[in-house]
């Protein structure tokens, strides 16, 4: 039997294109033989579609999509397609997350999702009612089971110390399954594919083969690396689908292929580059916007942002701003400069300094008997804001902020200046990822500067300034927020390791202080385990206990 994979990319609530990219794939896999494709959870309407899921409207413009696709289906092929169930039941939440099998006009099948995730970005059960009962089908003599997305992580600690109470592959294998059908939207994470790998091969090692379709493309702050995988009954990968990227790649699973794929051996860099590429530009393509625009320093992350956008949208439909300062280097305006002509973008130089001196000139009275400290630093900050958002505003340009996750950690950034604007690239990579991300950049030829990697990074907004002056050297700092970040660690367990006491809990003072910033932060690209964003929710208002560990 040949099955399709389904690797769609969908736009929350577009159900009109949703449904036509589920029936051209549909028809390309029913010309190339297939008996059956699979589609990504909630591929209907979009994943995650959070609180549309409470507009009586999306579920109904839902359900209508779906008999479309019912009755407009090629002859003869199945098509498991994710979508919103109503829950039948008198009990519970209103609604399923499921899939249906639709063939030659009927529903043979259908599956609500059991393990309804709610940790990191994840909040299914605000929503959906889980299943309470798992079913096998049978087609052409076949017997499958649906097990849609977190159903196959059963094996998995979602929180550690927990597990769930009902393992969703176990019951479809008992009722005689021989093939796990996966309609899944698992957001992209660095390494996560090897995880998806071993959670694949248990179902193997239990005589099941896997079919496992996973989305593609970005949504907001997630990006699905697609990446589909099939399985035999053995739990070895027979087939990898190519990674950020739509496609409807057929394959046979009764007999498998002979054949195995190269074993995956990803190159780190180069897969965060492709991740964040892609959610530069599916955010702007359906946030309805065809061009950028960033403020270019001449330092490291403005640099990195600038090759990125570059890669998403080309060098014509990205716009560069200098926005130098009576505190710029000429080498910073320089190396700004040429990296603009390496990319092919245009640039615009615009000095920022009469800006800067008409509004020190009317606040001279009220600060008068005052040093100047950070607060000129950050109207500096925010005059090159207000550039950037007039000339969004004028040209319908989608201003992407430059700042990484060090800096927006411990609040080296300023609010309404250079966190101003609509996606934030970088904010989850550190300061020393950025760096390794640049060379590997540069690997081939010197696209970013070769002085913008090596000179002390600064935010030039007074004298002779770097960022050592007012944080640990990076490797340290990065080190740290690592660890209290990432691992949720003590003050106490962090400075057991050799860290120095002070600076440790004054950077975790720091990370705390900084927590309103964040939240008005534009939304961050999540390439690691804990983003800052839904994944990372932290009062405001609170005592700081974490340095007493």
């Amino acid at each position: 039997m040949k099955i399709a994979l389904g690797q769609i990319n969908p736009v929350i609530g577009d159900f009109a294109a949703n449904r036509r990219s589920i029936l051209s794939a549909a028809a390309e896999a029913a010309a190339r033989g297939a008996r059956m494709i699979v589609f990504p959870e909630l591929a209907l309407c979009g994943y995650p579609p959070m609180d549309l899921l409470e507009h009586h409207s999306f579920l109904e413009s839902n359900l209508e999509s779906l008999r479309l696709v019912q009755h407009e289906l090629p002859r003869d092929i199945a098509a498991v397609v994710g979508y919103v169930a109503q829950n039948r039941n008198s009990v519970g939440k209103p609604i399923h997350n499921a899939a249906a099998v639709l063939l030659n006009g009927q529903c043979i099948a259908t599956q609500a999702k059991t393990l309804l995730p709610t940790y990191d970005v994840f909040d299914e059960a605000r929503y959906f009612e889980p299943a309470d009962s798992r079913t096998v089908f049978t087609l052409d003599g076949h017997t499958f089971g649906i097990a849609i997305c977190e159903d196959l992580w059963w094996e998995t600690e979602p929180v550690p110390g927990t597990r769930y109470p009902v393992d969703p592959v176990r019951d479809l294998l008992d009722q005689g399954a021989r093939t796990i059908l996966c309609p899944s939207a698992s957001p992209f994470v660095k390494g996560k594919i090897y995880t998806r790998q071993h959670l694949i091969a248990r179902v193997g090692a239990a005589g099941a083969s896997v079919v496992y379709c996973n989305m593609t493309g970005a949504n907001d702050n997630l990006i699905f690396d697609g990446r589909s995988m099939v399985s035999d009954e053995t739990g070895t990968i027979r087939y990898i689908a190519e990674g950020f990227k739509a496609c409807v790649p057929v394959m046979e699973i009764d007999p498998p292929p002979e054949n195995l794929p190269p074993e995956v051996t990803e190159d780190p860099d180069e897969v965060t580059c492709r991740a964040l590429v892609t959610g530069i530009r599916d955010y702007l393509r359906k946030t309805g916007f065809r061009t950028a625009h960033i403020g270019l320093s001449g330092g490291i992350d403005s640099a990195i942002v600038a090759v990125l956008a570059a890669w998403a949208l080309g060098p014509e439909n990205l716009t560069c701003f200098l926005l130098p300062s009576r505190y710029s280097s000429d080498h910073s305006i320089l190396d700004a400069a040429r990296l603009a002509s390496n990319l092919g973008c245009t640039y615009h130089t615009i000095p920022i300094e009469p800006s800067v001196a008409a509004m020190e000139d009317s606040l001279s009275e009220l600060f008068s008997g005052t040093t100047p400290d950070t607060t000129e630093e950050n109207i500096q900050a925010r005059v090159r804001g207000n550039i950037l958002m007039a000339f969004s505003n004028k040209f319908h340009s989608l201003l992407l902020t430059t700042g990484n996750k060090s800096e927006l950690a411990v609040g080296y950034c300023t609010l309404y200046g250079d966190m101003c604007g609509s996606l934030s690239v970088i904010g989850d990579l550190l300061k020393t990822e950025v760096y390794q991300l640049c060379n590997w950049i540069n690997r081939d030829q010197e696209i970013i500067p070769a002085n913008i990697l090596t000179k002390p990074p600064s935010a030039e907004l007074r004298p002779d300034q770097t960022d050592q002056d007012s944080l640990p050297e990076y490797h340290e700092l990065d080190a740290i927020l690592s660890r209290y970040l990432m691992q949720n660690r003590s003050a106490r367990s962090i400075i057991s390791e050799g860290f120095d006491a002070e600076t440790v809990h004054r950077i975790v003072q720091l990370t705390a202080r900084a927590e309103y910033k964040r939240r008005q932060a534009p939304p961050v690209l999540k390439i690691s385990e804990k983003a800052f964003g839904t994944g990372r929710r932290i009062p405001i208002a609170r005592a700081l206990f974490e340095t007493d560990g």
